[in-house]
């Protein structure tokens, strides 16, 4: 006798022998949670491990900082300076344990929907449920080991070991890239310490070239142009791998490594303009290595240029640059030096000024128009007045 269901499951098109709908889930929920931990796993190897390049493909970290540092800097850039500050400088480092995090519970969640794909073979008390997955990828990956829920088929044992494994090796590569990433920004911050003697605070290109002054002759500046060029090697090498570090602040909120690298920029097109001889090919060598950093960085983090460029040298600031140099013993070469001067300054500004909208970060002027205290001759008592030395 036929069933008084079949006529109903014939008329509805489900033949003999096909698959139920649970099974179909269960495949689909398999082949999503396989794609999404293979994705996390590219994205964690490409972030900590692989070296990159300025043009790389769609990743979840990228995609990650494109949403999260709008609105932080948003909401940090109408705060008063010393809590715009704080915000901006907690972004980097926050930013970093936030996507570990992500990462983590990524993997967690994986290897939760194939454990439940797998037809939730678990030893507990009580029926398994979806819930329970979960939690035994979560002590899996974490490697707690409570043993309150525990794996019971071959797949599910598997799934249990990977995952173990797995995590055990996550922990030992955040172990080992947070004090690379540390490493690399001390470097940095080294350097644009040793810039506040030498330039001022902030930074300018006219200050630097009158500090040097002092030297008998070119060979100061050719060595400090030299240590520069391989500064912005680095800075461009670094920031290319770890993109975070560009989010990393200064401790000082007049200095950060845009200002730096906009200043050495705008000392070297200054010596280029007005330089004969030696310093001159130097100060070549350094602002094409400057020049480059700047504009593989603005590529990597996808800055536009601002609608509205502020001149960084109008005609005032530029005739006070001139006085300035001259008393240092610095003319230019020729009479059209403010052309020249603008046809360098039109490689690299835009970029710069794109860079600086994008990370909320000053750039840094051409002259110090009043007399101030340099970062290091701050003290909490007994100020005194500023000295040129």
């Amino acid at each position: 006798m036929v069933p008084a269901a079949a006529p109903v499951l014939v008329r509805r098109g489900v033949a003999a022998g096909s698959p139920q709908p649970s099974r179909v889930m269960h495949t689909l929920a398999a082949v999503f949670g396989i794609v999404l931990l293979l994705a996390v796993l590219r994205d964690a190897f490409e972030t900590v491990i692989l070296p990159r390049r300025v043009n790389r493909r769609f990743r979840f970290t990228t995609l990650f900082y494109r949403l999260s540092w709008p609105p932080w800097r948003a909401v940090a850039t109408r705060c008063p300076n010393r809590v715009r500050d704080n915000l901006l400088s907690w972004y980097g480092p926050f930013s970093l344990l936030v996507l570990f995090a992500l990462w983590a519970v990524a993997i967690v969640v994986a290897f939760g929907i194939l454990q439940w794909s797998a037809g939730s073979a678990l030893r507990m008390d009580g029926t398994p449920h979806f819930l329970d997955d979960f939690y035994l990828s979560g002590t899996t990956f974490f490697t707690l080991g409570i043993g309150d829920v525990v794996p019971r088929t071959g797949i599910a044992r598997l799934l249990t070991a990977s995952e173990s494994g797995l995590g055990f090796a996550f922990l030992a590569i955040v172990i080992g890239y947070l004090p690379v990433i540390y490493q690399a920004f001390s470097r940095r911050e080294i350097a644009i310490s040793m810039l506040d003697a030498r330039a001022g605070s902030p930074p300018c290109a006219g200050e630097l070239l009158r500090r040097d002054r002092g030297y008998p002759d070119q060979e100061q500046l050719i060595r400090l142009l030299a240590e520069w060029e391989r500064w912005s090697a680095e800075v461009l090498e670094s920031h290319l791998s770890y993109p975070v570090l560009a989010y990393f602040r200064s401790q000082h909120g007049n200095q950060s490594w845009l200002a730096a690298l906009t200043t050495i920029l705008d000392a070297s097109a200054l010596v280029m303009v007005g330089f004969d001889g030696w310093c001159f090919k130097q100060a070549k060598l350094t602002f094409a290595m400057a020049r480059h950093a700047m504009v593989d960085l603005a590529q990597v983090f996808q800055a536009r240029q601002p609608e509205a460029m502020i001149d960084r040298l109008p005609d005032d600031d530029f005739t006070r640059l001139v006085g300035q140099l001259e008393e240092a013993g610095i003319r230019f070469k020729t009479a059209d030096a403010r052309g020249e001067l603008a046809e360098l300054r039109e490689l690299y500004e835009p970029y710069a000024a794109a860079l600086g909208h994008r990370l909320a970060l000053a750039l840094p002027p051409w002259t110090r128009e009043i007399a101030s205290l340099d970062n290091w001759q701050a003290a909490p008592w007994k100020p005194r007045e500023p000295e040129h030395f």
